[in-house]
């Protein structure tokens, strides 16, 4: 991994919508800065649980990191309580939305956030003006930025905590952690931002399987039961994006799509997603050119090991050019799995649920060349 001399990252085994976000990163300083450890734990056990006809949940909980003075997140580790914890996204509250996010925490309790941790009377939109502190995923362990780099920690700041736990693997009481290193903000910094590259899976039932749900109408109804209207919204959203056609778009056991890169700078840093029918993933930079870059490629894609990656050798792009997301799917693994046997088998699209898809690949992108970064 990160062999020297390689520009891109080639992972074995390897494991959040349409955004561009802005995270910010520390330039080399003269000396070390004091790194502190911030250790925080849910102030209870929550028990995941789903309506009738589901099998996930998605749940919020709000955690206050106590900072006493203007910080930077220079890496995190995420600690599952249990193995119902599917993937975890920790959002940045600011000060300014402070106040709200306590009104949202009745009792201590959080809320239900199915999709994306916005905060009940604001627009996720809003949250997203300030950066992620981290995404986890099984095998993903500590969060550790490429040298030198952060994300801004104002005093007064909460942290949401979204958990998608799996309610197939089992119902137990869960208590997640979360440690956070940090460093004072008189740190300096340059801005990345964070290119999100997004597939739309159409899966269809394999060859001999048979259900009412493997009709592809059907199963998004179904998923718009599991979740509400706005899931099935998102999916349209995401075909007409790739430009399908959102009542027929392709069906098969691969996908593709071409997104934009917003500005110039330098890929530092990339990861993978994909849920349990994934295969193989890639990611390139000017696909169908005459110059084509490869920045990730898992030929082997394995949920329970996910990871993001630190390029010894940041790629540069431009403003104009595009990052190309493909992956590869094998539908027979539903029958194959145990986990997945519980389900009824379906047509396959994208999807919150631990039995729907994914595919993303993330590009994060520094406006300069940082003067040092880690290997992946």
């Amino acid at each position: 991994m990160g062999l020297r001399g390689m520009r891109s990252v080639l992972v074995a085994p390897v494991a959040a919508m349409l955004l561009l976000l802005s995270v910010a990163v520390p330039a080399e300083a003269s000396s070390s800065p004091k790194v502190t450890t911030v250790a925080l734990s849910m102030p209870r056990s929550y028990t995941p649980h789903a309506k009738v006809g589901s099998t996930d949940d998605y749940h919020c909980t709000l955690m206050d990191p106590r900072v006493a003075s203007d910080a930077f997140v220079t890496s995190s580790q995420f600690i599952p309580g249990s193995k119902e914890v599917h993937h975890a996204a920790l959002f940045l509250v600011p000060p300014k939305l402070a106040a709200a996010a306590r009104r949202a925490n009745v009792g201590g309790r959080g809320w239900t956030c199915f999709g994306e941790a916005s905060l009940p009377g604001v627009p996720f939109a809003t949250i997203l003006k300030d950066p992620m502190l981290s995404e986890w995923a099984p095998g993903h362990g500590a969060d550790d930025l490429p040298s030198g780099t952060g994300v801004y920690l104002p005093k007064g700041s909460l942290v949401i905590m979204q958990v998608h736990y799996n309610l197939l693997v089992g119902h137990r009481a869960v208590r997640n952690r979360l440690v956070l290193h940090t460093v004072p903000a008189s740190t300096p910094l340059q801005r990345l931002k964070l290119n999100i590259v997004l597939a739309p899976p159409d899966i269809p039932c394999p060859a001999g399987v048979t259900g009412p749900l493997c009709d592809r109408s059907a199963s998004l109804a179904d998923q718009g039961a599991r979740f509400g209207d706005h899931a099935v919204t998102i999916v349209n959203s995401i075909e007409t994006a790739c430009r399908r056609d959102g009542v027929n778009p392709p069906a098969g056991d691969t996908t593709t799509c071409t997104w934009p890169v917003s500005s110039d700078g330098y890929i530092v840093r990339t990861q993978a997603h994909m849920h349990l029918l994934g295969r193989s993933l890639q990611l390139t930079l000017n696909a169908g050119s005459g110059s084509p870059e490869t920045v990730l490629s898992v030929p082997a894609y394995n949920f329970d090991f996910q990871k993001a990656y630190n390029l010894r050798h940041p790629i540069a792009v431009h403003a104009g050019d595009t990052l190309q997301v493909s992956c590869t799917f094998d539908p027979t693994l539903a029958q194959k799995l145990p986990v997945l046997r519980k389900a009824p088998p379906h047509f396959v699209t994208w999807g919150d649920g631990s039995t729907d898809e994914m595919c993303i690949g993330l590009a994060y992108v520094s406006p300069k060349l940082p003067s040092s970064s880690s290997g992946a």
